[in-house]
């Protein structure tokens, strides 16, 4: 395998985001005129949504069933799942999640914007902001996505007024105030129309900012990823045993967050043994660098014993190590949470035997008020302290996103029932 010196720059021009608010306030519309407008979509698919227009007795496209793809979705007029789609322009890349609006399907709006960069709050003019919309912001805030877009919607049925503009912007303004976003920006636009969405429209001219589209395609995320800390979980220990690798073992894994380069001292949790990078090994041929998120495999000086699970660190940066910590929930399940019950929680590639010693509150998403409860129930969060049987090697949320997060799983019956983030 040949060396090479120069480090591979991670791709900056793929943006994933989602789009959330209430219901009608035109998520899937807004999705689907991205789509149409920046010329993203294929003949077949027009076709389609043209004859389901016609079938309907509509007098115009109805971009919205470019998302909704389920057919409860199209009976409805609302959105039930997650709805991925992919488009690009010329300078950029995008996942697009369109999520559910409807409260009953938190669990779901959480699931999709875990690996957001960038969340797309709609508010539709004519109504302000509603419950929901605060609810989707704290969401948002909570799963730590740094980028929020408030898109300000249906302008045109107000008339494309700045003092309703203003208005909305103000009072959203003074409910987001504590919390932790990167940037925040206001955008009127009209999904239905298309002004300020792909290009800019006639009806806008007070508005100086740029198209929904210019921004997506501007806003810089090369600064999203945790670059300090440098977090590699072995996800398998790769000893091929071939005629010209006879001693090779490797540590398979993807670098989730800071960089790593021959030579690093290393440390290994949770033995706490250190060693040296002898290589970084990939199929394109071996690196002197890597950074997250590459996956990579890495080889190290000493034999040390190193399984699944374990995490590599740099020697001088550790993160926590302890068997009780505090984290958020959002509930998945059916059946409530039941102090009394068995779980497990998966984090990175570490799985541990946990008990949830303590519910301390449900938070009501709508109010940011703390409920004192007995249980949670499905689509509910709430704050718990949890006991693992051996320690859980793990960084806070607001510093690696990946290390700070789990998934809890019912032990008996092997079903996830909750998504967590640990403070």
């Amino acid at each position: 395998m040949t060396a090479s010196s120069q480090m591979p720059m991670p791709d900056v021009k793929l943006l994933r985001f989602i789009t959330a608010g209430s219901v009608d306030d035109g998520k899937s519309t807004l999705i689907g005129r991205l789509l149409y407008d920046s010329k993203s979509i294929f003949e077949d698919q027009l076709s389609a949504i043209e004859t389901t227009t016609r079938r309907r007795g509509a007098d115009r496209v109805d971009l919205s069933l470019l998302t909704d793809g389920l057919l409860a979705e199209r009976e409805q007029g609302i959105t039930i799942d997650v709805a991925y789609r992919y488009f690009s322009t010329p300078r950029r890349k995008f996942i697009v999640a369109d999520t559910p609006g409807h409260e009953q399907y938190t669990r779901n709006m959480v699931t999709g914007a875990s690996t957001a960069n960038l969340a797309i709050i709609l508010i539709d003019a004519r109504h302000g902001v509603l419950v929901q919309s605060r609810r989707h912001a704290y969401l948002t805030g909570l799963i730590g996505i740094p980028h929020l877009i408030v898109a300000i919607n249906k302008m045109d049925l107000v008339g494309y007024s700045e003092d309703v503009f203003d208005a909305i912007r103000e009072e959203f303004d003074r409910f987001v105030v504590g919390l932790k976003f990167r940037t925040i920006d206001y955008i009127p636009i009209s999904a239905l129309q298309g002004d300020m969405v792909v290009d800019r429209g006639e009806n806008l001219g007070w508005y100086h900012g740029s198209p929904l589209l210019e921004r997506l395609e501007t806003i810089e995320i090369d600064h999203d990823l945790n670059r300090s800390d440098f977090r590699f979980p072995v996800q398998l220990v790769s000893r091929p045993q071939t005629p010209d690798l006879p001693d090779f073992r490797g540590y398979m894994g993807r670098i989730e967050s800071g960089e790593i380069a021959v030579g690093d001292e290393v440390k290994v949790l949770p033995s706490g043994r250190t060693s040296k990078v002898k290589a970084i090994v990939t199929l394109d041929g071996n690196l002197e660098r890597a950074l997250a998120p590459q996956s990579v495999t890495l080889t190290i000086e000493d034999h040390l014993d190193i399984s699944r699970g374990d995490l590599l660190v740099k020697a001088t940066d550790a993160p926590c190590v302890a068997q009780e910590f505090d984290a958020e929930v959002c509930w998945f399940a059916e059946q409530p949470l039941d102090l009394k019950r068995r779980y497990i929680v998966k984090q990175t590639t570490k799985s541990v035997r946990v008990s949830v010693i303590r519910l301390d509150y449900r938070v009501d998403v709508n109010t940011l008020c703390q409920d004192k409860v007995s249980t949670l129930e499905m689509n509910e969060i709430g704050h718990l302290s949890i006991k693992a049987q051996q320690p859980l090697i793990y960084d806070s949320y607001a510093r690696n996103r990946s290390t700070g997060s789990f998934i809890l799983i019912d032990e008996a019956t092997n079903n996830t029932v909750a998504a967590g983030i640990i403070q």
